[in-house]
């Protein structure tokens, strides 16, 4: 996670120099300083540091992780990254209504009204799937 931040670190120094790079040239260029462009590299100055921000605060929580360990093994990360249940067809329902309301943005938009019902009965399939029937905890 350590370099992870100081990569987020070196972005944010890497943008803001490109910010007032920008704000200059386009002051040369046109006599004023483009202001939505300025702004959109500034946001990412910040999103660079509000990431690496985060990241740094959950080390605080976390510890030293395998991937900070400089002599460490691949297999020291290893490990569960989580259940996927084999037998759901909730993700297929999530995708198709997904791929169709995606697709509504080519054909028009009257295809998301029909997507998007399906769309929110895979999300709410698909979260409570064992909250209820055979394998409900």
């Amino acid at each position: 996670m350590r370099s992870n931040i100081v990569i987020l670190l070196v972005m944010a120094a890497y943008f803001t120099v490109a910010d007032i790079a920008y704000g200059i040239w386009t002051y040369l260029e046109w006599g004023a300083v483009e202001p939505i462009g300025t702004a959109a590299i500034a946001l990412l100055v910040i999103l660079s540091v509000f990431i690496a921000y985060y990241l740094w605060s959950g080390l605080k929580r976390a510890g030293t992780l395998p991937e900070d360990n400089n002599f460490g093994n691949i297999e020291d990360e290893s490990g569960e990254v989580g259940f996927y249940s084999p037998w759901s067809w909730w993700p297929l329902v999530l995708g198709l209504s997904s791929a169709t309301a995606f697709l509504s943005l080519a054909v028009g938009w009257w295809l998301f009204f029909i997507a998007f019902p399906f769309a929110i009965v895979g999300i709410v399939g698909f979260v409570y799937e064992y909250s209820r029937g055979a394998h409900a905890h």
